[in-house]
């Protein structure tokens, strides 16, 4: 169902009551995980006001206008000795990405997505661990090419360990497929939350706002499913999701390489698949006045 492009100046009253329902439904769970992490609303309060004043300030600014803590405060509508206050205080640097996230990542995405590791197939290949005289591919070139100063033994036992990983009594390593889970667990787990949903909400703001060409974004809804129906529509997402994911893996890690040494290479992408299946007795995410869907819908661009 596309959805209609608006500019920011043409969001009119209506518009944002909309907004605001969305950003309702969009928050509920957020908070919900925030108060079970012991995270109470005067932190999150700040937060958000830090948040919402860092926005006015770099992305709703006038050209040639120094921006003022008077101009903040009737944007955003937050009193004036907080805008200055906030903004004294305010920490510029970036929140520290947990150290365990790029080798694994890194490994995998490399395993998954570098020809020289796949089989003609496109699945990883089974890697000796150590290298082999015909100069074939081994578990240890895979860590050597992201990373030299960690040894491919330690990688391996702590991947055996957490079973991401197996190896047999020739010594082949095999990864095993939908088992990766970051270093660190938890930590790793909680970044990519952030960062996953950060690109999901720009995505469909982009689209809401009408900045340029919507970015595809798109989903399948049906409600009135049983639980057994709900349980077989989780496995073919996740299949279906995987192979996409691999896919695109390998697309992307074949542009990356070609773009390297190229000049404005100061682009990201983010391509995600998701599934969510709940029991809507037990729910108090929906919007009080979303209509039941009887059949099913696909939305989105």
């Amino acid at each position: 169902m596309p959805v209609e492009q608006k500019s920011a100046a043409t969001i009119g009253p209506a518009t944002s009551a909309a907004v605001l329902r969305a950003a309702r439904v969009l928050l509920r769970p957020l908070v919900r995980l925030l108060l079970e992490s012991q995270i109470t609303y005067p932190v999150f309060g700040d937060l958000l006001k830090e948040i919402m004043i860092d926005v006015a300030e770099s992305d709703l600014s006038i050209t040639n206008r120094r921006q003022s803590d008077s101009r903040i405060s009737l944007v955003t509508g937050i009193h004036r000795k907080d805008v200055k206050r906030l903004r004294r205080e305010r920490v510029q640097a970036k929140p520290p990405v947990p150290s365990a996230i790029p080798l694994g990542a890194l490994l995998v995405s490399r395993w998954t997505g570098d020809p020289r590791f796949l089989t003609a197939e496109g699945s990883p290949l089974p890697l000796p661990r150590m290298p082999s005289p015909d100069g074939g591919p081994s578990f240890e070139e895979l860590v050597t090419r992201v990373n030299k100063d960690i040894p491919a033994r330690s990688v391996l036992d702590e991947w055996i360990r957490q079973s991401i990983a197996e190896s047999d009594e020739e010594g082949v390593v095999r990864l095993r497929m939908g088992s990766f889970v970051p270093e660190e667990g938890l930590e790793a787990k909680i970044h990519f939350f952030g960062r996953n949903l950060r690109d999901h909400v720009a995505s469909g703001a982009h689209n809401l706002l009408g900045e340029g060409s919507p970015f595809f974004d798109r989903t399948v809804f049906y409600d009135r499913l049983s639980k057994e129906s709900a349980d077989e529509l989780d496995r073919a997402a996740r299949k279906a999701g995987a192979t996409m994911l691999r896919n695109i893996n390998r697309r992307a890690f074949a542009l990356q390489e070609q773009d390297e040494g190229r000049e404005n290479t100061t682009y990201r992408a983010t391509v995600g698949a998701y599934f969510y299946g709940g029991n809507e007795q037990n729910e108090a995410d929906s919007s009080p006045d979303e209509p039941t869907k009887s059949k099913g819908e696909l939305d989105g661009e």
